[in-house]
């Protein structure tokens, strides 16, 4: 049953902060397919078609449920005053179907509208911002099972683990839950609370919790329930399209603009800032992934350029409003580096990430939510400060590991008798024939 809201979430819209917060939606919205021709391009000629589909599946379900339950489950609460279900999530039906959100009252001779918070943006636009991010995120986790999964399997999955996994994490850290600056939150549970809040404010600007070490375990716990590809360790697996990549990854760059700055909800100094520093941790571990293939490998590739670029823009996600630009120029060169050697990892330790979701996902996600403690300009130990935001920092993403874990390997195991994987024949053949009945390529 939808609940009544109260007379405090109407107000007068901003239009500065309204439009720009519209042009990010539509930035963030755009990586989705931007990721279909990153994700697309590293993949094998006969498979290409499903790794790009495996994205636009996310935009299609994830799009459906956020508008009917999701956003009521992950921000549900805010506006209609009422309580969440211990801190975990908001009742998904307050708000099912986002109706309320168009309501509107006359104060005099003025219309106000329901708006989200001080910088005074409709709710309905606060929800396109954020169905984006849903939708990203579960579609960053195909890569990790690249070339061997039913497409039926996968569209079930993205249901159910943004409704289980995901909703519930946004809740938690943007929506008044367990992970955010409530006095019922982690940070308080460590370190205590002051005037209503915990005394240590977790950080997590844009989603480094929410978004990437959420897909990166997400797609870790896949690829170890899926299983390899038939020949991993034996067969090459190169890239049939780099510009695709390159494609991919430009694409990805621009409209991490709108996912990162976009989060501030306002056309103001901090996403000035915010720009800055997601340019230049980008830029920079961009170079400190090359630095890695060249003293490794002798050569510097496009795929590594490319693969720099995603890491320092992974990492920089949850630290972009809390660094100086300098700052974030170390926290992407250490990210970039980090990320190149951590690919080789899944060869030494016989997982099959395909295109390396844990190496660059989780791995500088991880880097950039504890690094907040580090190098946070008012609260990082670089910066003089104590240890505190250091120990909340490693607390929330640890949590994160944790709840994604265990709740992503019930949903595989609830799916199992689906079936997770394509026979034999199809897996060598060409998943793209097999599933979709479609080729990218003519024959030659």
């Amino acid at each position: 049953m939808q609940t009544a809201l109260p007379d405090n979430v109407f107000g007068t819209v901003d239009a500065g902060n309204t439009a720009w917060v519209i042009v990010s939606a539509s930035l963030v919205l755009l990586m989705t397919p931007a990721l279909a021709f990153f994700y697309g391009g590293l993949s094998r000629a006969k498979s290409v078609l499903n790794m790009m589909m495996m994205s636009f599946a996310a935009l299609g379900t994830v799009t459906v449920i956020y508008v009917l339950w999701g956003f009521s489950m992950s921000f549900g609460n805010s506006l209609t005053g009422t309580g969440d279900i211990g801190g975990l999530f908001a009742n998904p039906f307050s708000l099912f179907g986002s109706d309320q959100l168009m309501q509107t009252r006359s104060v005099g001779d003025a219309t106000q509208f329901v708006v989200w918070g001080s910088t005074q943006i409709p709710a309905t636009v606060f929800m396109a911002f954020q169905l984006t991010f849903a939708v990203i995120t579960v579609a960053l986790i195909s890569g990790a099972i690249a070339e061997r999964v039913k497409f039926a399997t996968w569209v079930a999955f993205t249901v159910l683990f943004a409704t289980i996994v995901y909703f519930p994490l946004a809740h938690m850290v943007w929506g008044g839950g367990l992970m955010s600056n409530a006095k019922d939150s982690i940070a308080s549970w460590l370190f205590g609370v002051a005037d209503g809040v915990a005394k240590v404010a977790p950080i997590d600007f844009a989603g480094g919790t929410v978004v990437h070490i959420n897909a990166g375990m997400a797609g870790l716990v896949l690829a170890l329930v899926v299983g390899k590809r038939r020949g991993f360790g034996r067969t090459s697996y190169r890239p049939h399209n780099i510009p695709f990549v390159m494609l991919g990854a430009a694409l990805l760059w621009f409209g991490w603009f709108g996912f990162n700055a976009g989060s501030e909800l306002a056309a103001d100094a901090t996403a000035g800032l915010v720009w800055i520093n997601t340019a230049a941790a980008t830029a920079a571990a961009m170079i400190g992934w090359l630095a890695v293939e060249w003293i490794r490998d002798r050569h510097p590739t496009s795929v590594g350029a490319a693969s720099g670029v995603v890491a320092g823009l992974v990492a920089v996600t949850p630290a972009c409003g809390a660094l100086t630009p300098v700052g974030s120029l170390f926290l992407g060169v250490v990210a970039g580096a980090l990320a190149a050697v951590a690919i080789g990892l899944k060869y030494r330790l016989g997982f099959d990430d395909s295109l390396d979701v844990v190496g660059v996902h989780l791995v500088a996600g991880l880097w950039g939510t504890i690094a907040i403690g580090l190098l946070a300009k008012d609260s990082g130990l670089f910066y003089g400060h104590d240890y505190k935001q250091l120990v909340v920092q490693a607390a929330i993403a640890l949590f994160a590991l944790v709840f994604t874990g265990i709740l992503t390997f019930a949903i595989a195991m609830v799916l199992k008798p689906l079936g997770w994987r394509v026979d034999r024949e199809a897996e060598f053949t060409g998943i793209d024939s097999a599933e979709h009945a479609e080729s990218a390529y003519e024959p030659a």
